[in-house]
């Protein structure tokens, strides 16, 4: 598992399709579905671990954004 489409088709597996409107909200959301889906024991381990990384990564390229288009707003 190496990109957020990735993560999306794990969820999706288990019927849980994630849109909220925000790029940055939909990370959000994803990652409480993977913990969820790790509590009830539906997902490995690896899957869980590998889930969460692609959504931490994704979730920082989404924060950068934001930061950079407020720092250039001030301009």
């Amino acid at each position: 598992m190496k990109t957020l489409y990735d993560v999306q088709q794990l969820l999706k597996k288990f019927g849980t399709y994630v849109y909220v409107g925000k790029r940055l909200w939909d990370i959000e959301v994803m990652a409480l579905e993977i913990d969820h889906l790790h509590d009830a024991d539906l997902i490995s381990k690896k899957q869980f671990i590998q889930s969460k990384l692609v959504l931490n990564h994704e979730h920082k390229i989404e924060e950068n954004k934001a930061n950079n288009k407020s720092h250039l707003g001030g301009i």
